[in-house]
């Protein structure tokens, strides 16, 4: 319906087209024949009275009225040159008389002219050897659709005692759509001659052929094989012509247990063993071409090509039994494209998938529409090849078509280069074979058989080879089974219809034939299909040139050598993709390891500084065996940098885990000695000044195992988790791939650019447990070393320094470990991240933690006289002034409790005081008057000096009043003009008691 729809379309805008400009292309519609009429395949009554035009390539169809039959071409089809096909030939409607007269038992019948028994035929009877004619040996027939005689019968002569019959039921199509009898049938006999003379090959027998005319149809054909099976005499074998009707002949030839031999089916589909289990074939299936073509390939060393069909069984057949071979041969078929009437997208995505290796299945018409399209998307030139059926016209991408918009010379600059294989039916070589004649001395006899015409135009010529080789290897298998089957004691002529074991001889024969025929070297493969040459032709030039054939039967390949390409050589079958791996620069890697080796020799020069003032006072209180942690953790910080930096540069592929080894342990380890080791010492210096006072005393006696011990602990579980890890899922190498990159100039590759990495298989879980452990350590130290800034203790006199080391690898560490994930696609970038960060962090340490003391006890000279007087008092110094300075701590916080004592009682004196004097007012009023008279009484005053508070206490308001008692008892603390007295407080304390 949709072909349908769009042919009417089409010629509707066609005839509109035509009035509008009034030009005439196509062809004219021509009268139908007398007692007949056509039939326009998809166009309405309307519009064949308004269409005086019909488009190239349309067909029409001639149809008969009542029970006419049409005599001559039935389908004629516009050419690009306005004419129809076959004009030469006449159709005409003509009665057909009885199909019994055209068939005699044990007789033969001749119809002239060839064709369908209608009007004016005429036919010749004769009778088989050993029967006898009765009756008229011709007959008419006339308008009326009669013989104008009974049919005669041919009685059997008992005195003949000549050679014994097989019998051969044969369709040729000696017209339709491919008319091949006209040169086969005369080919059939002209080797029928030969067989039934030869001496040695069934010397007993004769062969005969009983043929009609199936016009390649399946109906006619049906209804012929109905006569060839129901009719006497008994046929031993089938041979039919054309791909449908072959189909139809051998899917029913099972039920006969009849052999089938044909010689012009070519379709795919009877290569099927199931479905046609006694078919055999001397013309090559479709899929012949595909072991040419897998040869060509592995030739050219391709292992990846593409495809684009048009959407027919046969081709679908082809491309299925393609996609076989070549996944056998390990060859791949990237791209498969199929259209059915407009190439265009099918040939668009070619371009897109980056075919290079095309395989072609489309008949010519389709074929100019196909390169049409390929000169469009330029896919074509050095970098493509093409290969197509190589039964196309010489001149196919020349012919003017219509329903391209592409010029000649378009056309031929986009086809030049393409590669064609066809089956080769005639031997190209000079051999004489089984029938004694060389292929150029067949075609000889062949042509004086036709009487001269033209072989262009008798249909068949090609395909005569192989029918002449079809009746060869019956023959000859027919002979190969007498001996067989006469130790049986069987003979060919008792062969029916029921009779398998004569077929099963037949068929074991005919499956093992091998001899060279005029059409080559005749063998048939486990499908009984034919297995014949191929011939390879180039289009140089605009010319096809041979360079080569192909024997499948040898899997031999004659080439000539002669093949030419437009670039250097055959292209590539897909674009040359270079896998480049991505290195390490090594100035890079040379700068950062001389920084390396300098920040290791650095740490050399701490640690040696460290260990040989170790005795030194200043040096002991700064836990110097934490300081010897921290400088080797450093150093092996630093030595990371050279493995972070080796690459496949450097090592092999296996050893490459080696190195990823190296990196890890030395890291990590590097990692938890340097910062384990400041993270103890801030930890405890955080526990110890940040406790009760009650709790602070018992902290304050450092035991230095516990510090080593919590490191050690740090660098277990830093080993444990490293070591399950590389159990559990060691590092190995994997290969990071990128963006294919097009290099400079016009060169057909890519550079793939690949970089090698350390990994594991859940590298982002083991990543996040480390980061995740390690993160907390770095937050939990910056945390401790804010919490110590002000802290002073001569126990780890250098914790300030450890906090501004911790602070600074914190957030080097915290910035270092997203960048360089991020980064890691980017080996410069992520090295260079990476090793600086490492860098930074120890010079930041070793410079922070070291340099300070080497300054100290240079300038100040400290570890000679500390060394002298360690040498003369020994240890005892260290203790004397441990115990002074406890001392004078404890004596501290006495006094503290003193004075604040002393400054509650005064605060309460106070109270009292100023109750007093606010009674005494009350009462001064009644008492004046009652002791007027009285004399006073004196009041003893003590010295105002006496009642000054400490210094920097404010004056009380003088109301020059007593004070009571017990306040003068201060005096033993507080002395006249704020001085404290010597007897109380030593002049050393004066500091500790005010700080």
């Amino acid at each position: 319906m949709a072909l349908t729809f769009v042919l009417s379309f089409l010629l509707g805008s066609f005839s509109l087209t035509i009035a509008s400009r009034n030009t005439t292309t196509g062809c004219a519609i021509i009268r139908p024949p007398r007692d007949g009429g056509i039939r326009y395949r998809g166009l309405t009554q309307e519009q064949i009275r308004s269409v005086q035009v019909l488009p190239v390539d349309y067909e029409i169809e001639y149809i008969c009225r009542g029970s006419r039959v049409i005599v001559g071409p039935k389908v004629r089809k516009c050419l690009p040159d306005g004419t129809w096909t076959d004009l030469n030939q006449r159709s005409k409607c003509l009665l057909p008389c009885p199909r019994v007269w055209t068939s005699l038992e044990n007789g033969r019948v001749t119809v002239h002219p060839p064709g369908p028994a209608v009007e004016d035929t005429i036919l010749h009877y004769s009778c088989l050897e050993g029967f006898i004619l009765v009756g008229r040996n011709s007959t008419h027939c006339t308008k009326l659709g009669k013989w104008d005689s009974p049919k005669p019968v041919c009685h059997y002569d008992r005195h003949y005692t000549g050679k014994k019959k097989l019998y051969i039921g044969a369709l040729f199509p000696m017209s339709g759509g491919w008319p091949g009898g006209q040169a086969c049938l005369p080919a059939a006999q002209m080797a029928l001659d030969l067989v039934n003379k030869r001496t040695d090959i069934l010397p007993d027998y004769e062969l005969e052929l009983i043929h009609y005319d199936s016009m390649c149809d399946p109906g006619e054909a049906t209804k012929l094989l109905y006569d060839l099976l129901y009719t006497e005499p008994i046929k031993i074998v089938l041979m039919p012509g054309c791909s449908s009707v072959s189909t139809l002949v051998a899917e029913a030839a099972r039920m006969w247990n009849l052999i089938v031999l044909s010689y012009g089916s070519s379709s795919p589909a009877l290569s099927n063993r199931q479905r046609f289990p006694t078919f055999f074939r001397t013309h090559p299936s479709a899929t012949l071409h595909n072991p040419t073509r897998v040869q060509l390939f592995q030739k050219w060393k391709w292992t990846k090509i593409a495809t684009i069909q048009q959407t027919t069984e046969v081709f679908t057949s082809t491309l299925d039994d393609l996609e076989q071979r070549v996944k056998e041969a390990g060859i791949e078929i990237s791209v498969r494209q199929s259209f059915l009437t407009d190439p265009a997208v099918a040939v668009k995505n070619l371009k897109r998938q980056d075919a290079r290796i095309i395989v072609g299945l489309f008949y010519e018409t389709e074929a100019r529409k196909v390169f049409c399209e390929v000169y469009k998307e330029k896919l074509y030139g050095k970098k493509y090849v093409w290969f197509l059926i190589g039964w196309y016209a010489d001149n196919w991408f020349k012919i003017k078509d219509p329903s391209i918009n592409c010029t000649v010379e378009q056309m031929t600059e986009a086809v030049e280069g393409h590669v064609t294989t066809e089956i080769v039916m005639l031997n190209p070589e000079t051999v004489r074979g089984a029938s004694n004649l060389t292929s150029q001395e067949f075609l000889a006899q062949l042509m004086s058989k036709l009487g001269g015409k033209n072989p262009e135009e008798t249909g068949g010529f090609q395909e005569a080879p192989l029918a002449y080789d079809a009746v060869w290897a019956l023959a000859l298998a027919l002979n190969k089974t007498v001996g067989p089957l006469k130790a049986k004691g069987r003979r060919l002529e008792d062969f029916n219809y029921n009779n398998k074991d004569i077929t099963a001889e037949i068929y074991r024969a005919l499956n093992t034939s091998s001899f060279e025929g005029v059409s080559g070297h005749v063998v048939f493969d486990a499908q009984g299909s034919r297995m014949a040459w191929t011939l390879i032709e180039q289009l140089q030039g605009g010319s096809y040139k041979k360079i080569g054939y192909y024997d499948m039967t040898k899997g031999n390949l004659s080439w000539y050598g002669n093949d030419r390409w437009i670039g250097s050589g055959p292209p590539a079958d897909q674009t040359v993709v270079i896998q480049k791996f991505r290195y390490l620069s090594q100035k890079l890697f040379v700068s950062v390891s001389v920084f390396a080796g300098l920040g290791i020799l650095m740490g050399i020069v701490c640690l040696t500084f460290n260990i040989y003032n170790s005795n030194v006072r200043y040096i002991q209180n700064s836990q110097p065996y934490l300081n010897n942690m921290t400088a080797v953790g450093c150093m092996m910080a630093l030595a990371a940098v050279f493995p972070l930096g080796i690459d496949g540069l450097h090592v092999r592929n296996s050893q490459f885990p080696v190195v990823c080894q190296f990196r890890l342990w030395l890291l990590g380890l590097g990692f938890s000695l340097a910062y384990g080791s400041m993270f103890t010492k801030i930890w405890w210096v955080h526990t110890v000044f940040t406790k009760k006072d009650e709790k602070k005393d018992k902290r304050k006696h450092l035991e230095p195992w516990k510090l080593y011990a919590t490191v050690g602990v740090l660098l277990v579980i830093d080993i444990l988790s490293l070591m399950i890890w590389q159990i559990v899922d060691p590092l190995h190498i994997t290969v990071e791939k990128f963006t294919k990159e097009a290099p400079k100039g016009d060169v057909d590759q890519l550079i793939e650019p690949l970089l090698q990495h350390c990994s594991s298989e859940k590298m982002n879980t083991w990543l996040g447990v480390v980061y995740g452990y390690k993160g907390l350590l770095l937050l939990l130290g910056i945390f401790l070393a804010y919490e110590t800034k002000s802290v002073s203790t001569e126990k780890i006199n250098d914790h300030r320094a450890v906090g501004m080391a911790i602070y600074n690898v914190s957030v080097l560490c915290m910035i270092t470990a997203p960048v360089t994930m991020i980064l890691s696609s980017k080996q410069d970038a992520s090295f260079a991240f990476a090793s600086l960060a490492i860098i930074f962090s120890v010079y930041i340490t070793l410079v922070v933690l070291f340099v300070p003391k080497m300054r100290r006890l240079i300038t100040r000279g400290e570890w000679q006289s500390d060394q002298q007087e360690t040498m003369k008092t020994g240890s005892s110094t260290n203790n004397n002034d441990e115990e002074k300075s406890r001392q004078l701590e404890r004596e501290n916080k006495e006094l503290q409790k003193i004075i604040q004592e002393k400054e509650e009682r005064v605060s309460e004196l106070r109270n009292q005081l100023s109750e007093r004097q606010a009674l005494r007012s009350r009462k001064r009023p009644t008492s004046s008057n009652q002791n007027h008279s009285s004399p006073s009484i004196p009041t003893p005053l003590n010295d105002p000096k006496s009642l000054r508070p400490p210094p920097g206490y404010p004056l009380p308001a003088s109301d020059n009043h007593s004070l009571p008692p017990t306040f003068s008892n201060s005096s033993t603390l507080y002395q006249p003009d704020g001085k404290i007295n010597r007897n109380n407080c030593h002049p050393g304390r004066l500091q500790l008691l005010y700080k």
